[in-house]
């Protein structure tokens, strides 16, 4: 028989694990709040007994070794978290040997958005595809891309960033710095912002009417709500945001020429407006040799990186290498 796998997802709100057989059948599950404000040594802590209550009554014998995703950046390589902006103190943490040293099993350390990449290629819509590019669309854009069927990290480990490519130079600032990248565009922020901006202006009432008249409180979500009742503006918001999400995938297909691209995160909730805008555009805007490419929902859920964590983990173990993974 074949011994389980522990994947752990290390978020800025809660820590999550579980555990599951080589083909992605859960056995078991824990989750804590991350209180990451506490610090370190505290959020630590709760990594661990997350791992132990996720293994419960299994024998620790039958677990061939522990799977973690954290927010980046970070080297996997040295399984290093280099610095976790939504985790004080988190800087250069050796977070790879001290989970080794603690459970004394092969440990491998990747991105959250990279090992959803994996997730997604290993368990999910994924399968069964060599080349593939993973985008999720939240609060922001990431991504990781598969290459011959592996993760491709880049020479530092840091690649698939794809939120951060420029769309429109002189857009609006990004939390990276730059202005105009895809994530200032088409995350959900973006979408909240450019909706709050035409309530202002006098249009869109039914995103007034479901934020209580009080324009603050327009969200993505809530623009999620107007295209549902069919509110024009909402839907012209969303048709503007998925133009520049197909425009950064048309330019990933253009460069990677991948069989498809699999899109997870809240924003993607909003329907078939969102994935008709995104293909439509893809269509105008790859070269015809790169148009066949498939567009298709994460099917993974909320434990898309958890399942890229076991994915990461069972290859470093068939491969007995836990470092360069």
């Amino acid at each position: 028989m074949d011994k389980s796998l522990v994947g752990v997802d290390l978020g800025g709100t809660q820590v999550r694990a579980l555990v599951c057989n080589s083909e992605g059948e859960v056995l078991r599950r824990a989750a804590t709040l991350t209180l990451a404000h506490e610090g370190y040594e505290a959020v630590l802590r709760r990594i661990h007994e997350t791992i132990v209550e996720a293994v419960g009554p299994l024998p620790w014998t039958e677990i061939a070794g522990i799977g973690v995703g954290a927010p980046g950046p970070l080297d996997p390589y040295a399984g290093v978290v280099v610095h976790a902006p939504n985790l004080p103190g988190w800087d250069r943490v050796p977070l790879r040997q001290i989970i080794a040293d603690r459970f004394c099993l092969p440990v491998a350390l990747g991105n959250d958005a990279n090992l959803a990449a994996l997730g997604e290629h290993r368990f999910g819509a994924g399968r069964g595809v060599a080349d593939m590019v993973y985008m999720t669309i939240s609060t922001g854009i990431g991504g990781g891309i598969i290459s011959g069927g592996e993760l491709f990290l880049g020479r530092g480990g840091y690649a698939g960033e794809i939120g951060h490519q420029t769309i429109l130079v002189g857009g609006p600032l990004c939390g990276c710095g730059n202005h105009g990248c895809l994530e200032a565009l088409a995350a959900g922020p973006a979408i909240g912002r450019m909706a709050r901006e035409a309530a202002e202006e006098g249009r869109g009432q039914a995103l007034l009417d479901l934020a209580e008249g009080d324009v603050s409180r327009i969200t993505a979500r809530v623009v999620s709500q107007a295209v549902a009742l069919g509110d024009p503006t909402a839907e012209e918001i969303i048709r503007r945001a998925g133009t520049y999400i197909g425009i950064g995938l048309a330019n990933l297909a253009n460069i990677l020429n991948p069989e498809l691209f699999v899109l997870g995160g809240g924003v993607t909730h909003v329907g078939p407006l969102l994935f008709d805008t995104i293909r439509e555009t893809i269509q105008k805007a790859a070269m015809v040799a790169s148009r066949d490419v498939r567009v298709e929902r994460a099917a993974l859920g909320d434990d898309v990186v958890l399942l890229g964590a076991v994915a990461l983990i069972g290859r470093a173990t068939d491969r007995n290498v836990y470092g360069n993974v």
